[in-house]
C-alpha cells in the first residue's frame, strides 16, 4: 500500500514531555530520543540506579489490570499503550524514551499530545527498510468467558475493526474502525480513556488514579446517582460534577459519538507494538482490552517465530540433478543395504549437506516395523541423517573410502510428522562449528515436501580404518 512508509523511520531531535501518571499520580518527566535502526521502542528509567532499559515486548508484559505494564532488568513502566499507539500511529519505528517514574503520564488520556509532538519535531526516515511482519494466515485469539474474540488476516496494508459491548444500557454496543493506519492521527488519536461510575467508586476507594482530575477520562454514569453522591465526587475532584444528557459525567464533551470504541481501538494499536516490529494484516476485534491484546500480541510473535523457522529451511526439488547418486555414495559410505539410507546427494559445501532417501513400501523394515500401518522409525531417520552428515564430514579428507564416521552424541532430537511409503525425505545438515580433530556439530532437519518430520543436534567423529 502507498500509504505505508517503506523506509524505517525514527524522529528528527529529542523532545520532552511532563506529567501526572494516572495511577501514581506521580509527576514523570520523559524524553523521546531518536534511535538507530532496528531499535523499536525502548524505555530507560534514568531515576533508578544504573538506568534499566526495558524493552517494549510481549514477553516483558507484567501487568494488564488497570493499562498495560512492562518490566524488565529490575524496572516497570506502566500505561505505555497511549504513546506506543501514538508512536505505531506515525509509523515511528525506533525511539529511546528516558523516563524518571514508572509511569508514562496521561496528559488528556488520549494519544493527541504525543501525536502533535513528535509531529512537531519532525520525522525523519532511515536507510533501512521496515521490517513489517505480514500477516500469512489468520491467527485467532478467543477468550470464550469474557466473549473476546480478536483475529488477524492478511493485508497488504494495516486496517483495524473494533466492536466494545459493555451490556450497558448507556455504553451499548460501539463500533470503531480504519482502513489504514494513516487515518490514526486524524481519526482515532484524539479519543480519550472511559470508565464507568462505579468503576471510578471503586479506583477512588482503593487509593488508586491518584492523577484523574476528571480531565482526562470520560465517566459513564451506568446506574442512578444520589445527590449526595455527585457532591461528593464534585468534593474529591474539586469541581461540580454533575450527569450530562448522553449518560455520562459533564467533565468532559465528547469528541466523537463512539469515542470509546475509538479508544478501544486506540488502546489495541498501542498494546500490538509488543510484537516488537509493524504488522501488516487487517484486525477485528469484539471486546479486546489489555490482557487480551498482550496475549494476543504474543500469539502474533510465537507466529513470526515458526515463520523465522520454515523460511530457514529451503524445499528442494527431488528430481533436481545430484551432486551423488546411490553409485558414488556407496564409494565414499561403507553401509550397504539394508542399512544404507541414503540414494542422493543434492547439495554440498564445506559447511552443509543435503541428501534424499526415498521411503518405499518394499524395505526390508517394513516386514517387522508396524506391517499393518507402516510408519518409518524415527531411530532410522536420525541414522539417514546422520549418514547424510557424514558425507559432509568425510569430504574433509582426500581418501574418504579410508575412513568411518561413528557417531559420539545425539541431542534436541524431535520427530514432528509421521514418514511412511512413497515419501521422499530431504536431510540437511549444517555445521554448527568447524570441524576440528575430525569431530563434527552439526545441525540436521529432515523434511517431507515443505513439512519437517525430524530434527536433530548431532555429534560425529572420522576415524581411519584400521590396516589403512
Amino acid at each position: 500500500m502507498l500509504d505505508m512508509n517503506v523506509k524505517q523511520r525514527t524522529i528528527q531531535s529529542e523532545i520532552s514531555i511532563s506529567g501526572i501518571g494516572l495511577h501514581t499520580g506521580k509527576a514523570v518527566n520523559m524524553t523521546i530520543k531518536p534511535a538507530p535502526e532496528f531499535h523499536w521502542y525502548k524505555f530507560k528509567r534514568v531515576d533508578l540506579d544504573g538506568a534499566p532499559v526495558v524493552a517494549v515486548d510481549a514477553d516483558n508484559v507484567s501487568d494488564t489490570s488497570r493499562g498495560t505494564t512492562i518490566s524488565q532488568n529490575g524496572a516497570s513502566i506502566s500505561t505505555i499503550e497511549h504513546l506506543m499507539a501514538a508512536l505505531v500511529g506515525l509509523q515511528i519505528d525506533n525511539v529511546l524514551i528516558e523516563i524518571d517514574g514508572p509511569e508514562v503520564p496521561i496528559l488528556d488520556g488520549s494519544s493527541r499530545i504525543f501525536v502533535e509532538k513528535l509531529v512537531e519535531t519532525g520525522l525523519v526516515d532511515q536507510e533501512a527498510d521496515r521490517d513489517y511482519y505480514e500477516i500469512q494466515d489468520n491467527i485467532v485469539y478467543v477468550e470464550k468467558d469474557r466473549k473476546v474474540e480478536i483475529i488477524a488476516m492478511p493485508l497488504d496494508g494495516y486496517r483495524l475493526t473494533c466492536m466494545i459491548d459493555f451490556n450497558s444500557p448507556v455504553l451499548g454496543s460501539q463500533h470503531a474502525s480504519i482502513s489504514n493506519i494513516t487515518e490514526f492521527k486524524n481519526e482515532i488519536s484524539g479519543s480519550r480513556t472511559f470508565c464507568f461510575l462505579h468503576e471510578l467508586e471503586s479506583l477512588v476507594n482503593h487509593n488508586l488514579i491518584k492523577g484523574g482530575d476528571l480531565s482526562n477520562a470520560i465517566v459513564i454514569v451506568d446506574k442512578e446517582v444520589s445527590r449526595e453522591e455527585l457532591d461528593k465526587l464534585s468534593g474529591l475532584f474539586n469541581k461540580t460534577v454533575e450527569v450530562a444528557s448522553e449518560g455520562i459525567l459533564n467533565n468532559i464533551q465528547l469528541r466523537y459519538q463512539n469515542e470509546p470504541a475509538r479508544h478501544k481501538l486506540l488502546d489495541m494499536i498501542g498494546d500490538l507494538a509488543l510484537v516488537g516490529r509493524p504488522l501488516k494484516g487487517h484486525i477485528m476485534a469484539a471486546r479486546p482490552g489489555h490482557a487480551a491484546n498482550a496475549a494476543f500480541a504474543k500469539k502474533i510473535k510465537a507466529e513470526i517465530k515458526k515463520d523465522k523457522n520454515r523460511k530457514n529451511l529451503k524445499v528442494y526439488d527431488p528430481n533436481m540433478a545430484p551432486v551423488y547418486d546411490t553409485v558414488q555414495i556407496m564409494k565414499i559410505l561403507p553401509h550397504r543395504q539394508p542399512m544404507l539410507m541414503v540414494d542422493k546427494i543434492l547439495e554440498l559445501s564445506e559447511t552443509h549437506v543435503v541428501g534424499l532417501k526415498n521411503v518405499t513400501m518394499n524395505e526390508d523394515i517394513f516386514m517387522g516395523h508396524f506391517p499393518e500401518a507402516p510408519v518409518f522409525p524415527g531411530v532410522l531417520q536420525i541414522e539417514a541423517m546422520a549418514q547424510t552428515g557424514g558425507i559432509l564430514v568425510l569430504n574433509t579428507v582426500p581418501d574418504p573410502e579410508n575412513w568411518l564416521t561413528l557417531f559420539l552424541k545425539i541431542e534436541n532430537a524431535r520427530f514432528k510428522n509421521q514418514v511412511t511409503p512413497g515419501d521422499t525425505i530431504i536431510f540437511s545438515c549444517e555445521l554448527l562449528e568447524p570441524i576440528r580433530r575430525g569431530i563434527a556439530r552439526m545441525k540436521g532437519v529432515g523434511m517431507v515436501g515443505d513439512k519437517v518430520v525430524s530434527e536433530a543436534e548431532l555429534m560425529a567423529q572420522i576415524v581411519k580404518v584400521k590396516g589403512n
